[in-house]
């Protein structure tokens, strides 16, 4: 049985207080890439256009396509904070999204209040929360910082600790939006080992990165979305070669008249 399973779902964004249509439609559809339909005073985006497919256990699916294409958005309809207009989304497993790993941190508490506020946040108890403080102590490199308020943290040191807190659940059903950035190349090196571990712990994976190493590194399968719609889904290295095969060169420019000619 199929851990995820999406039958014709569609997401459709209302855009309202528009007044100039035309020329906003055309700035947001250059953004978001969905179709559009208009509908009295406000702009309809179609961000999800009928979307199927089954995830199984093992799965780890690299979500590609051009920004706008749907990949955030499906991210959002897999955690449950985008409600699909239409169609139906059956999950069988607990999802753990890594989006903003800062939400609920708190400027003024210490390092050390913000693993226990947040660690009760994703859902572990206390005891989880005391035995896994001296791993994230070592992981984040932090030392005394952990007892001074985090507002005194530069933004690396903040994204080490938001980090660590966010990795160290097991998930059964990962949603990953982009390679989270924690700090300096060594650092980044240490915290990649650190997220393909946590990988390896989940049951069914989703990440949307414009990466390609690092989607084979850590995915087996692709689905490949361009304005909302699925192109292609199954195996990583047969969806990358389609999707890396359309992407053209612009065409060239063309090539300008010389004036003698023009004037004959």
């Amino acid at each position: 049985m199929p851990l995820i399973s999406l039958k014709n779902v569609s997401v459709d964004i209302p855009i309202y207080d528009i007044a100039s249509a035309s020329l906003k439609k055309l700035i947001i559809g250059r953004a978001v890439g969905g179709h559009f339909g208009q509908s009295g005073s406000h702009v309809i985006v179609n961000a999800l256009k009928n979307v199927t497919f089954d995830a199984n256990e093992g799965d780890r699916i690299a979500l590609v396509g051009h920004n706008g294409s749907g990949k955030t958005t499906l991210l959002r309809v897999l955690s449950d904070v985008y409600p699909p207009t239409s169609g139906t989304i059956e999950v069988y497993g607990r999802i753990s999204p890594m989006f903003e790993t800062t939400l609920g941190m708190t400027a003024d508490a210490t390092g050390l209040e913000n693993i226990r506020i947040c660690g009760m946040m994703w859902g572990l108890s206390r005891a989880e929360i005391e035995d896994c403080i001296p791993e994230i102590t070592e992981f984040t490199e932090l030392g005394g910082y952990l007892n001074m308020p985090v507002r005194t943290y530069s933004q690396g040191m903040l994204l080490r600790l938001a980090f660590a807190i966010a990795t160290v659940r097991d998930p059964e059903i990962l949603l990953l939006d982009e390679i989270i950035g924690a700090g300096d190349a060594v650092f980044f090196a240490k915290a990649y080992e650190r997220l393909k571990r946590l990988v390896h712990r989940s049951r069914v994976l989703f990440v949307a990165s414009h990466v390609d190493m690092i989607l084979r590194q850590l995915c087996n399968k692709a689905l490949w979305l361009q304005a909302g719609e699925v192109v292609a889904y199954g195996d990583i290295e047969d969806v990358m070669r389609a999707y890396r095969g359309q992407e053209l060169p612009p065409p060239p420019m063309p090539t300008p008249v010389p004036l003698a000619a023009e004037a004959g």
